[in-house]
């Protein structure tokens, strides 16, 4: 059983239906015990890191999630819950991330001929070996939307990246933990075959 954690923020209907294509058993939830109990967790998101922390917080998510980690369960971030791992974002100064992993999240510099948000597909170069990526091609296409990019403290984090604006790290791993700032469940086959890689750790 997958479960996704719901924290009230958007895109947890479409990962849910990817899943389900998939054939794979999972459930929208936030009860503690229902997310403790699940073989896998994905946190996903879209919105705001200051707002979402704040939700997390109110739901009393943070211990949970929290526990999950401690467990060494496979858990997956999806783009705004990519972002929420790490230990600040500009987008919401003061306000402290999970700190699952080391980094921070920074605002994209304004470039002529760019538009922030990055919205659209970007191809990725992918490090040998990393799990999520397993049988996907090098240079492989997929849909981000974001305005905020992440900075890995750790480089041997980072196991995709895109170029857009800058050099964005744009999937991690770390032992039991995952992370995309890309959306999986919106980047087709390519996509679908990621999710396929983490219900199969």
């Amino acid at each position: 059983m997958i479960a996704i954690i719901d924290y009230d923020a958007g895109n947890l209907k479409s990962v849910e239906k990817a899943l389900q294509y998939l054939g794979e058993e999972c459930m929208t939830t936030r009860d503690a015990q229902e997310i403790v109990k699940a073989d896998k967790v994905i946190l996903p998101g879209v919105g705001a890191f200051g707002d979402a922390m704040e939700k997390l917080d109110r739901f009393g998510l943070i211990p949970v999630i929290a526990q999950v980690v401690e467990q060494k369960k496979p858990f997956l971030g999806i783009c705004l819950g990519l972002q929420l791992m790490f230990e600040s974002s500009d987008e919401a100064p003061g306000v402290k991330g999970l700190g699952i992993l080391p980094g921070k999240i920074v605002a994209f510099p304004e470039k002529e001929g760019y538009k922030i948000p990055h919205m659209g597909w970007n191809s990725i170069t992918i490090r040998e070996n990393a799990r999520l990526f397993q049988g996907i091609s090098q240079d492989a296409y997929v849909y981000f939307v974001h305005s905020f990019y992440l900075e890995a403290r750790e480089e041997s984090d980072v196991t995709a990246v895109t170029e857009y604006i800058t050099h964005v790290h744009a999937s991690v791993e770390h032992d039991n933990i995952f992370a995309c700032q890309f959306h999986p469940e919106k980047s087709g086959e390519v996509g679908l075959k990621i999710l396929k890689n983490f219900c199969n750790l």
